[in-house]
């Protein structure tokens, strides 16, 4: 099942020798790739959890392209001590300049270089308010005895824990030397060892060339339990069990994954369930995906986020966009294989079920966005990637390949795309090299079933193309035909319902819902305490905009506890939107902050305070 670590560097090999794809401008890096490029970082950190900072030095090895004698990297917030090359198997010291402070790019640090040094090693640290970095007390862990940190590194936050090209036209291989104070376990996104031993310092690899955004980095009071041979979770002990057993179909998702769309090269895929503070359902790291604890629901009916991260290992970290005016090429195909694994595994009606809701997220999100926003290959200028987050490049990249599958039929569809994975594995391609691909591949192929003005209507224009697919699911119509008798006085027959099915039940009320059936509602299925964090969201979102007041306190308790993005922003959104609500949700989120990401803090403070 698994590539042998041979195979591996084979392939990726010969596609260097066989040329880098050309590179989209990326805006937002002051890396110079056409000069110097940096195919190896070697990595030596002390995680120091009193001063929030993590200390050492990077070491570059450097692939020089011109006669250039500089090299230029990204930094935010990071304090530079000195700069060093590598020249007659000595360490000489080399003069730096930073550049100024830009509000979404940070600081370009340009390195002297020279003409002869293979190598160049920078000294630094980082500051405790660092954007890809977040530290917990240990109150703000479940164990309450050791503190822990995490990283998130996408979009350009690596920049603000590794002086890096920060861009994702890079690719490069790394080996780190992580130390800790004693007892906690330190993780990356590389070769995680499973062994109970905690010796404060440890030796890791990634031997398979990755953008820098890929590089992760953890250290918590963590313990292991494996599901398979190669997929094991790492969590806190509290959740551990849980966990593993809310996750065990990961290895048939790899399993059925490696059938549609060719072999997973990654050698292992490890799971780590983060502190309730972690901004996002889950980042893809390769090896170990960080996953937040609030899809572990008990009945396994949130593992689409399991299948959305495990896709990445083809879509995103094998195939990688090469910038992130690009994102819809990481993450339009991991929608589309998260719901392939879905239905291959769960049935036909679950994956439709999703993906209607899928649908109707985006229709509710491209309300809010201006029109620019939603163009795939959209037109970001310098502006932060976090600041235009959306639906956009998730489920209209989804939809455009349903379509596509819908054109040209299922089965030539995959060969396509098993195809795309291997010719382009291990490479970072643009929009318009997708595009020059599609075209070869698949429509000159088949003459007149797409043409190229369609294809770019998907890409370059907003909304949706008039004849894109509008999923629908016949099991959401049966909850629609039963929410009618219930409005009237009826029961609901609720024993065999998913949690998509109670999303749509919610989300679909009508908004002049009677306080009486809001009573009602919550006293036949309580659903102000249900513990599932997906169906709370939705009915403390309606609770809100129906000043139904008994669910008060369980929106403060969950503001306080939860810091996905997915699931607070849109409840300070609606708590924003009258006076006496705005004045509630501030003094909440005053209590919330300390424990939410600085991500979350930023999405969330526009909200609150964004008329200020």
């Amino acid at each position: 099942m698994y590539l042998s670590r041979f195979v591996i560097m084979l392939s990726f090999i010969v596609a260097l020798v066989a040329g880098q794809p050309a590179q989209a401008e990326d805006v937002h890096s002051y890396a110079r790739l056409n000069q110097v490029s940096t195919p190896h970082l070697e990595l030596n950190l002390t995680v120091d959890f009193e001063a929030r900072q993590l200390k050492g030095h990077a070491t570059y090895t450097l692939a020089r392209h011109d006669k250039t004698t500089q090299l230029y990297l990204d930094t935010s917030d990071l304090t530079i001590e000195r700069a060093e090359l590598l020249i007659d198997d000595q360490w000489q010291p080399t003069k730096f300049t930073l550049g100024d402070v830009h509000p979404s790019l940070g600081r370009e640090l340009i390195v002297d270089i020279g003409s002869v040094a293979k190598q160049v090693r920078i000294h630094y640290q980082t500051a405790p308010t660092a954007s890809g970095l977040q530290w917990l007390t240990p109150e703000q862990t479940a164990g309450k005895k050791h503190p822990f940190m995490f990283s998130q590194s996408q979009p350009i936050h690596s920049r603000s824990w590794i002086p890096i090209q920060d861009s994702p036209a890079l690719r490069l291989t790394y080996n780190a030397t992580i130390t800790t104070p004693k007892g906690l376990l330190a993780v990356m996104s590389a070769d995680n060892s499973l062994s109970d031993e905690r010796p404060g310092t440890y030796e890791f690899a990634m031997p398979q060339p990755i953008p820098p955004y890929l590089i992760a980095i953890a250290a918590g009071d963590l313990a292991i339990k494996s599901i398979s041979e190669n997929v094991a979770v790492f969590a806190e002990q509290y959740i551990l069990e849980d966990a593993a057993w809310e996750f065990a179909d990961t290895p048939a998702m790899i399993e059925t994954t490696e059938a549609m769309y060719g072999p997973y090269r990654w050698d292992r895929y490890d799971l780590l369930i983060l502190p309730p503070s972690f901004p996002f359902g889950g980042m893809e790291n390769p090896r170990l995906s960080f996953i937040t604890p609030t899809v572990v629901s008990g009945d396994r009916s949130l593992v689409n986020l399991i299948a959305h991260e495990l896709a990445h290992s083809w879509s995103g970290n094998l195939v990688t966009n090469a910038s992130w005016r690009d994102l819809w090429i990481n993450e339009g195909f991991t929608s589309y294989v998260e719901n392939r694994i879905m239905e291959a595994l769960f049935g036909e009606r679950r994956a439709n079920m999703e993906l209607a809701l899928g649908y109707q997220d985006l229709l509710d999100n491209m309300e809010l966005l201006k029109p620019q926003d939603t163009v795939l290959n959209i037109d970001l200028g310098t502006r932060h990637p976090d600041d235009v987050f959306s639906q956009v490049p998730y489920v209209k990249g989804q939809l455009f390949l349903v379509y596509l599958e819908q054109k040209f039929g299922r089965d030539m569809f995959d060969k396509f795309l098993r195809q795309y994975f291997e010719d382009f594995a291990f490479q970072s391609i643009s929009t318009e090299q997708f595009k020059t691909y599609l075209k070869r591949q698949l429509l000159d192929k088949q003459p007149d079933t797409v043409t190229m003005s369609k294809i770019n209507e998907w890409l370059h224009e907003p909304g949706l193309p008039e004849d894109a697919p509008k999923p629908t699911s016949d099991a959401f119509t049966q909850v629609e035909q039963q929410m009618q008798r219930w409005l009237k006085g009826g029961q609901l027959q609720t024993d065999k319902w998913t949690t998509h099915e109670w999303l749509h039940f919610i989300n679909n009320l009508p908004l002049d819902i009677s306080a009486n059936n809001m009573a009602r509602l919550d006293r036949e299925f309580n659903l102000t305490n249900i513990q599932n964090s997906e169906i709370a969201h939705a009915w403390l979102k309606l609770a809100i905009v129906k000043k139904y007041e008994p669910a008060r306190e369980r929106l403060r308790s969950y503001l306080l506890t939860i810091g996905r993005n997915k699931l607070v922003s849109p409840l300070y959104r609606e708590l924003a939107k009258t006076s006496d609500n705005l004045k509630w949700a501030r003094e909440v989120y005053q209590q919330a902050k300390p424990g939410y990401h600085p991500l979350t803090q930023t999405v969330n403070e526009a909200l609150l305070y964004g008329d200020n």
